[in-house]
């Protein structure tokens, strides 16, 4: 229900009528103007919840009328429209602050659907915080260093548009927590959260298991299968590697976001799904683009609100935060009577690059409770992997002579063992990051999964 009629600004005639006419029937009041001047002078005399704006007005830039609605009432939910051909200013426009946007040519359901989303959370904002102001992490991160307070700024002001948010940062900084955390934040916490990890599934199943397949589709098609598009169906779907999909499936991709419907593989009718997109990588997507293994198209489609995880070296006093939180945690969990952190173990954890970031920090905390029953977690507690990770740093320091690499400890040894050891040694030098390693080792990461999963049944 609104609180007040929604301010429509589109200077073509016809489609002003036709848009009014829509939303009358809807039983929506709306107010319109045919050109920037008219609707801005309008929205200062009916502060409107909710506006329409064409990007593309005779009379002044959209972006720039858009801008200046919000410097006057910030908490103005603005739906963009604009041209097939200018997804790149809706995606601006985004980023200015809009609360969604409409690529022409759209229908009826997804018009209401996007206003319906607007009135939902339309209303007024947070009140503003005293500048240099500390605020509580959202969702279960831990941290309240400077870089991750934009973070958290930042998942607080897009958690409740429907724009979509593209997650990038180091394996192990907390892409899914940030995901998460923009669910739980927004009008949709009610509905699913479903994440897939785009890079441990087989390239010949990732488009069932996105899109479902129905029984008889192709061979060990036993039985209708539901995919993560479906199953968000009112929620969330969290698209993890997403820069490790297949060209093909892209294509099958950027087709649902433009028109939110699916086809199970199999299937002869497609369906209307209610999905908001939010995806990540550990690559640079913009250069997977210029390499020509990732669609533009797409990448304009997905990215519109970029959030940066930083990694955990860059975080200051939040590892030892972090390091206290997971002890406590993993001393319950493990029955043991861990209390604090010796200090000059706090120092060191500071000193550290952490390649595997938060997921490394954590694997260490576990690794010092499982193996000790405390109260204090000191240097000797730690792991020999860390000590190593010292010594490297001592050995790459200016001066200091490197180690010579061998062949011995490979002689005498199958193929297949030689095969395992390069691939474990190359994922511990990449800080447990299976993606990084399967750059360096020129495979899929899919790869790497089916054969560490193939290992670990045969121990």
């Amino acid at each position: 229900m609104t609180l007040g009629p929604l301010l429509l600004v589109e200077d073509t005639p016809s489609l002003q009528l036709v848009y009014e006419s829509v939303l009358k029937t809807a039983g929506h009041a709306v107010r319109s103007a045919d050109d920037a001047a008219s609707g801005l002078s309008l929205f200062r005399t009916l502060q409107p919840q909710v506006v329409l704006l064409d990007l593309m007005l005779p009379d002044r830039d959209g972006l720039d009328l858009l801008r200046e609605l919000l410097s006057i009432k910030p908490d103005t939910r603005i739906i963009v429209i604009t041209a097939n051909g200018s997804i790149n200013k809706a995606v601006e426009a985004m980023r200015a602050g809009a609360h969604d946007f409409l690529v022409k040519p759209f229908d009826e359901q997804r018009f209401l659907g996007a206003i319906g989303n607007a009135l939902a959370d339309a209303g007024p904002g947070p009140a503003a915080k005293p500048s240099g102001s500390v605020t509580a992490p959202p969702g279960e991160f831990t941290g309240t260093s400077e870089p991750m307070q934009r973070v958290y700024a930042k998942i607080r002001s897009v958690a409740r548009s429907m724009a979509t948010v593209f997650i990038t940062g180091e394996s192990g900084t907390g892409k899914e927590l940030c995901a998460q955390a923009v669910h739980d934040h927004s009008n949709r916490a009610h509905g699913p959260f479903v994440p897939l990890n785009c890079g441990a599934i087989p390239p010949e199943l990732l488009e069932s298991e996105v899109f479902g397949h129905v029984k008889g589709s192709f061979t060990g098609a036993i039985s209708d299968k539901q995919g993560a598009a479906a199953a968000a169906d009112g929620g969330t779907l969290f698209l993890d590697e997403i820069c490790e999909l297949d060209l093909n499936l892209q294509t099958k991709l950027l087709r649902f976001l433009q028109t939110s419907t699916i086809q199970p593989v199999g299937a002869t009718r497609a369906r209307k799904v209610n999905v908001r997109i939010i995806c990540a990588t550990n690559r640079n997507p913009l250069q997977e683009v210029r390499r020509g293994r990732f669609r533009e198209d797409l990448y304009y489609r997905l990215h519109v609100v970029p959030i940066h995880m930083p990694p955990l070296r860059e975080r200051g006093g939040d590892v030892v935060a972090i390091a206290e939180a997971a002890l406590t945690r993993f001393a319950e969990e493990e029955g043991r009577k861990f209390s604090s952190i010796d200090p000059e173990v706090a120092a060191l954890f500071q000193r550290l690059d952490w390649p595997g970031n938060v997921r490394q920090l954590l694997n260490v905390l576990r690794h010092a409770v499982v193996l000790n029953d405390g109260p204090t977690v000191t240097r000797a507690m730690l792991p020999i992997e860390l000590h190593h990770e010292l010594e490297h740093r001592k050995e790459e320091m200016p001066g200091a002579p490197r180690p010579n690499v061998t062949l011995e400890g490979l002689v005498g040894r199958t193929l297949a063992e030689v095969e395992r050891l390069v691939i474990e040694e190359t994922i511990v030098r990449h800080g447990g990051s299976i993606p990084k390693a399967a750059r360096v080792l020129d495979v899929s990461p899919s790869t790497l999964y089916r054969k560490i999963e193939a290992w670990k049944a045969s121990d």
